[in-house]
């Protein structure tokens, strides 16, 4: 017999389908005998990197001095301020420490910032293909997630006209992420600054998940939302260019007028995010980590382009080429039929057991053609992908 208590607001939460990829990666990965192939996962988006050396050291010396209690809940004041000046050298907008409230991952950011903004009932625009836990942060709030389709010729990102037509009386808020996770695709500047205009002109909320920002590979791109417009609200995070995704640590850059309820939301639901994080995150923006983590923003790029490049002659084919972050999302109609298979879905399996490789099938990002796509994460070291590379070549 199941609870009697469940919430509406949790039987509207979807699964997260990629878990039952990993699920039987693992257990097929444990009978696997000293003679098989070892399972490659490129199902999950994380770096192979771990947290720079400085921050390693800020993090112990932390320990060690007793920095451990509650800091204020929108975080320390020496972080915000280093923010603050990472966005002035890196991309020269003047963003004030007073618009940055730290958070507990940018999973705690959507969460405040659906909170703050959302009332129940209320419609946020967003595009499809898309994270599928940004959607689930919406719901929570009693929100709707309206998924509009893109295509491979708008790189799978929103246009404004999209977002002027599909607007209607509950529409409240856009949401958008550049660089795109599974996409890898950025929204070129222009269009970025046509998506704020034609959202504000609405009344409305522009949200930009920028958490792949400085995971950029190509200059055309990587341009911070905060660029255009103060009124945006933007989510970044420590876990990707950083590398610190264990450590839970992200950041909202608000407009000032919605830092008072955030911060109470935040000391009601989060007290502060991770104190030791906090601490070890300033070392993020001395001089050798920045290097550090500039060449392994090299490093992802390069691996990017290998993998997509790559891929041409496997069945695979890369409709737009990323640009960011460290995905690819593939085309794989011309696969599923040379295996016989239904769809992207099936595919995940199949690569499981023929070839020992996990990828996560579109299923979880979308109802625009899901069983069309795969994505793969090239967050893994080169070699992976060019044994990967190998197995799909040969099946």
């Amino acid at each position: 017999m199941g609870f009697a208590g469940l919430s509406e607001r949790a039987k509207r939460i979807e699964p997260f389908h990629v878990m039952e990829i990993a699920k039987a990666a693992s257990a097929l990965a444990a009978l696997a005998g000293p003679a098989d192939p070892a399972m490659i996962y490129l199902n999950i988006g994380e770096p192979d990197f771990g947290a720079a050396p400085a921050v390693q050291a800020a993090a112990e010396r932390a320990i060690r001095n007793g920095v451990t209690q509650y800091t204020p809940a929108l975080g320390i004041w020496p972080l915000r301020e280093r923010i603050s000046a990472w966005y002035a050298s890196r991309f020269g907008v003047n963003v004030s420490p007073s618009r940055i409230a730290i958070t507990a991952g940018a999973s705690a950011a959507l969460q405040l910032a659906c909170l703050a903004v959302l009332n129940p009932g209320d419609e946020v625009l967003m595009p499809d293909p898309s994270y599928p836990c940004n959607r689930q942060f919406v719901q929570a709030a009693d929100a709707l997630a309206k998924l509009l389709p893109t295509t491979a010729e708008s790189r799978f990102q929103l246009a404004p006209e999209q977002v002027a037509q599909a607007w209607g009386l509950r529409t409240k808020a856009v949401l958008l992420a550049t660089p795109s996770n599974p996409t890898g695709t950025s929204i070129h500047p222009d269009v970025l600054k046509a998506l704020i205009d034609t959202t504000h002109a609405r009344g409305g909320v522009c949200v930009v998940d920028e958490i792949y920002l400085a995971l950029s590979h190509d200059p055309a791109f990587g341009e911070t939302a905060c660029k255009f417009s103060d009124q945006i609200i933007s989510i970044n995070s420590f876990s990707k260019y950083f590398c610190m995704t264990g450590w839970r640590l992200g950041w909202l850059v608000l407009p000032e007028a919605l830092v008072p309820a955030v911060e109470r939301l935040a000391q009601n639901l989060f007290i502060c995010a991770s104190t030791i994080a906090q601490h070890a995150a300033l070392a993020c923006f001395e001089t050798d980590s920045i290097a550090e983590f500039e060449r392994r923003r090299a490093d992802f790029g390069a691996r990017q382009r290998f993998f997509a490049d790559g891929l041409e002659g496997t069945g695979l084919t890369v409709p737009v080429q990323p640009d960011g972050a460290f995905y690819v999302y593939a085309d794989c109609t011309a696969l599923c039929e040379k295996l016989g298979v239904s769809g992207s879905w099936d595919l995940a399996f199949e690569l499981l057991r023929r070839i020992q490789v996990a990828a996560t099938p579109g299923k979880d990002f979308g109802q625009a053609a899901p069983e069309q796509y795969l994505r793969f994460s090239t967050a893994t070291a080169l070699p992976l992908l060019q044994e990967t590379l190998r197995r799909l070549h040969n099946l």
